[in-house]
């Protein structure tokens, strides 16, 4: 007999003697083996006892611990293969949490009670394990929710047998596991006056009031100030009162007035098996673009195919890739096989945005600052999106509200959009109005090119609205006057059929406006439902049921009936995943009735939750924590540029400077650095100078060298020169690597200067001085510029040598800059040795490259080279699509109102 407790402090006993263990692993691993039931694969193990370890010294230490457990509790216990370990059930094996389940499912709550004596593992705890930690707690919580359930059953079992006082022991214990929980409240309230105990019913009330007020800042449900007021007059009814139902939920309005569109529709989705198609809706805020995209999805589902849905919310404008990553989290919860066919690269690029689809022991992501990571991250989250609605009917990839798009998911559907061809599939956008953004132009050339369309929505007719009220129960007979007040907005229709439907005799005015129409609606809803409501509506998004109640403070049960009260109200809707509300306006209403002290603390509460940073930075700012969102955006900057989204890092930054961050001067320069990349060459500069200006002197040659190569980029060679030189006064004297690199600068603006000469002397200085430190970079970009000046000076041979060797070296230590630069010098060194295929194909892997990185600049001028090459080798039409975008970039370069010829003249650098 093996017997396993793990309620209270772990033990284990084998034919009633004791077991003790070597490590306090081997204890983790069995209680994790004994709870699960079920065989764990060897690589999760180590993972969730040894993550800070290699996969295969992870490996060796489960083997050990493994042998241990053995050792311990009998071979025979333990079963495990190549891949995969399992504690083997039957043969007298007994685990007290097992008991406790087969108890409740039995019905012995009693007995199940009794043999909860304490937490799950209390007291137990391993070092360097922290998804270890992770599992424990939730299994400690999941356990504690159950014996609440038990508790709260039990409780009124016995007091419908009579036994007030038993009822009561129970009631006090169910409080003891959440203080929070206002039910439990309540219960021992009521049953405190039920067995006489006036004064310990007023004392339970003060301390529900005291709890509520300091935990949650919301006081007391009216059910329980109406059981305070019941004691306190002596005429308390010891019945409970059942709660009544909700209203059933609004149906769906059918759609009327979208005929035209929905069939262009249905004839973009059939187009789409043979190229892809995309499709905008566009209109005001409640016109129905939602409305309609769900019809369209309806009809593809129907017929067997996948839809994507993603949403866009204002809240979230600066969270990279916020409705990309929803989009694919719900199809994940949908069907979670679907990535298992995803190539392994594919899905090492996917799990830079979803983290959970990382394997133990899979090859990690390409290093962010590795060659091509960019590029290949892009391409990657493109081929998930499309192989996420693979399928013998094409799939639809819903954006909604794009309007509130962060710019890296705009930059991600032009990019896609571009690649339709042999993809079945339809891109389904809507949005109230155009983005300022490239995609714009985007949807607009597919457009032309006969793969996709736009559709603005009207108002509705009056037909329209004749149509839409044939149907309902106790709709005005005035159609004209309907149509009038409503004004043709499907939003206000719907709101005003669905307030008459809850209560046909409300008293409200069509022409109240959808304030009041969505008030009326809100009206009859539960305290506790409002409060969770109130939640959701703080969080910005579609949320699930632990998120909310996280937020909210409130306990599962409530927070599981406010959220059904929602859904059947039809003020919020169920997803696949997660809820939302009906609308974004109900959102705001809701919001905006929520008190500053509530919405603060609830934002607090928010800002908690395993968010991404950016969402953490809204939280803690709309809290009034200023200092801590400050630092929090400097965070969501750095995640920003991890994943190439550089508008999103510059709106983070400046955030960050708003609130008064301790380091302004250290933000001014990152600011500035991303700023050089987006070809944002007067912003740049502006935040450069402020850093000298208010940073340390230690950081001064450093912001020098930057302004200096900002300089340069615009063209001015004097002033680059200039601040190189300050750069090199500015740096300490034995500091060879900081002297390479500011040299190699010097030396590039001497050769784009027309100094040839001195252009080669710096150049050799520079390879010198790397070389003593053995910085490889800076060899890399003095090999590339001894190249370019041997291309220019008419020597390829020496040129090819150079260049190849910059190539190499660059490569080597990861440098995608360098490896670009190395790139195209060396395809125009080919060009010049008439060369033409080979050096096509060298500047297409840096057009490629250099996209990714997003270096506006750069990529102009790589797609410019690649046009002439083209052109030279006779195809004019390849050519002049990269001349267009090359041109669109260019002109995308160098700030507000900069008119800069140098700019356009980059060749090579």
């Amino acid at each position: 007999m093996l017997e396993v407790t793990l309620f209270g402090s772990p033990r284990v006993e084998c034919a009633g003697e004791p077991v003790a263990f070597d490590t306090r692993k081997a204890m983790a691993l069995l209680a994790h083996l004994a709870v699960s039931g079920r065989a764990r694969s060897r690589d999760a193990l180590a993972e969730l006892l040894w993550p800070s370890r290699d996969i295969e010294h992870a490996r060796g230490a489960l083997r050990r611990t493994l042998s241990s457990l053995r050792a311990a509790i009998g071979a025979d216990r333990v079963e495990s293969t190549r891949d995969r370990v399992r504690l083997v059930a039957g043969g007298g094996l007994r685990v007290d949490v097992h008991r406790f389940r087969a108890l409740v499912a039995d019905g012995e709550l009693g007995a199940a009670a009794a043999a909860f004596h304490a937490d799950f593992m209390e007291g137990f705890a391993v070092r360097d394990a922290p998804g270890f930690e992770h599992w424990q707690r939730a299994e400690a919580e999941a356990l504690r929710r159950e014996l609440s359930i038990v508790l709260a059953r039990l409780a009124a079992d016995r007091e419908e047998r009579g036994d007030v006082a038993v009822a009561l022991r129970h009631a006090r214990r169910w409080l003891d596991l959440d203080r929070l929980h206002e039910p439990a409240h309540r219960a021992v309230i009521r049953l405190s006056a039920v067995t006489g105990d006036r004064a310990g019913a007023m004392v339970g009330y003060r301390e529900c009031v005291r709890t509520l007020s300091r935990e949650l800042g919301v006081p007391p449900l009216r059910e329980t100030t109406a059981l305070y007021e019941a004691i306190s007059r002596g005429d308390l009814d010891p019945t409970p009162t059942p709660a009544a139902d909700p209203d059933p939920p609004p149906s769906r309005l059918a759609l009327v007035g979208r005929d035209d569109e929905l069939r262009r529709l249905v004839r973009a989705h059939r187009a789409s098996a043979v190229h892809g198609r995309v499709a905008v809706l566009e209109g005001e805020a409640g016109i129905g673009k939602t409305r309609l995209a769900e019809e369209i999805i309806d009809r593809v589902r129907a017929a067997g195919g996948i839809a994507l849905l993603g949403r866009a919310y204002l809240e979230e404008s600066g969270l990279a890739y916020a409705p990309v990553i929803d989009a694919l989290r719900t199809r994940l919860a949908g069907d979670p096989g679907w990535v298992d066919r995803l190539p392994a690269a594919t899905r090492r690029e996917v799990a830079r945005l979803l983290p959970e689809l990382r394997t133990p022991g899979s090859e990690a992501s390409p290093a962010l600052d590795g060659p091509g990571a960019a590029a290949s991250f892009l391409a990657g989250v493109w081929e998930a999106v499309t192989l996420a609605v693979g399928g013998p009917v094409p799939g639809v990839l819903l954006i909604d509200d794009v309007q509130f798009a962060d710019d890296s998911s705009l930059e991600l559907l032009s990019y896609g959009l571009r690649r339709l061809a042999d993809r079945p599939l339809l891109v389904l956008l809507t949005w109230r109005a155009a983005p300022e953004h490239a995609l714009r132009g985007v949807v607009r050339d597919v457009a032309t090119a006969g793969h996709g369309a736009a559709y603005r929505l009207e108002r509705l007719t009056e037909a329209d609205v004749a149509l839409a009220l044939r149907g309902a129960a106790d709709a005005p007979g005035n159609v004209g006057e309907v149509h009038a007040q409503t004004e043709g907005l499907p939003f206000l229709l719907v709101e005003y059929l669905t307030a008459l439907g809850t209560d046909p005799a409300a008293a409200w005015t069509l022409g109240a406006g959808a304030r009041d129409l969505m008030r009326t609606r809100l009206d009859p809803v539960s305290e506790t439902a409002r409060q969770v409501l109130a939640a959701a509506a703080v969080l910005g998004r579609s949320f699930d049921v632990e998120t909310v109640r996280t937020v909210s403070g409130r306990g599962d049960e409530e927070t599981v009936d406010a959220v059904e009260e929602l859904t059947q109200r039809g003020l919020v809707r169920e997803g696949p995943r997660d809820y939302d509300f009906s609308h974004e306006q109900l959102r705001a209403l809701v919001y905006d009735d929520t008190s500053l002290a509530r919405r603060r603390l609830l934002h607090t509460r928010a800002a908690l939750l395993p968010l991404p940073p950016a969402a953490v930075a809204r939280h803690l700012l709309q809290a009034g924590r200023d200092v801590e969102a400050a630092t929090a955006y400097v965070r969501a900057s750095e995640h920003a540029c991890a994943l190439f989204a550089h508008a999103e890092a510059v709106e983070h930054l400046r955030a960050a400077l708003a609130l008064g961050h301790p380091e302004p001067s250290a933000l001014h320069v990152a600011l500035g650095e991303v700023q050089t990349q987006q070809g944002n060459y007067a912003g740049a500069l502006a935040s450069f100078e402020t850093a000298a200006a208010t940073g340390p002197s230690e950081r001064l040659a450093y912001i020098e060298q930057r302004i200096g190569q900002v300089h340069h980029r615009r063209g001015d060679w004097a002033l680059a020169s200039s601040h190189f030189t300050a750069a090199l006064s500015a740096v300490a004297a034995d500091d060879l690597a900081a002297r390479a690199r500011i040299t190699v600068d010097l030396s590039l603006t001497a050769e784009a200067d027309g100094r040839p000469a001195d252009a080669a002397e710096l150049a050799g200085r520079a390879r010198g001085l790397a070389e003593q430190t053995g910085d490889q970079r800076t060899v890399a970009q003095a090999e590339n510029l001894l190249g370019l000046l041997a291309t220019t000076s008419g020597r390829p041979a020496d040129a090819l040598t150079h260049l190849r060797a910059s190539l190499a070296l660059a490569e080597s230590v990861g440098d995608p800059y360098a490896r670009v630069a190395a790139l195209n010098n060396l395809a125009l060194a080919h060009r010049d040795s008439g060369q033409l295929d080979q050096a096509i194909a060298l500047t297409r892997t840096a057009v490629d490259l250099g996209a990714a990185l997003g270096d506006r600049h750069r990529a102009a001028a790589l797609q410019n080279n690649l046009a002439d090459l083209l052109h030279a080798c006779g195809h004019g039409d390849e050519a002049m699509v990269h001349l267009k975008l090359a041109v669109s970039l260019f002109a995308q370069v160098g700030g507000e109102g900069a008119a800069l010829p140098e700019v356009w003249k980059l060749v090579r650098w």
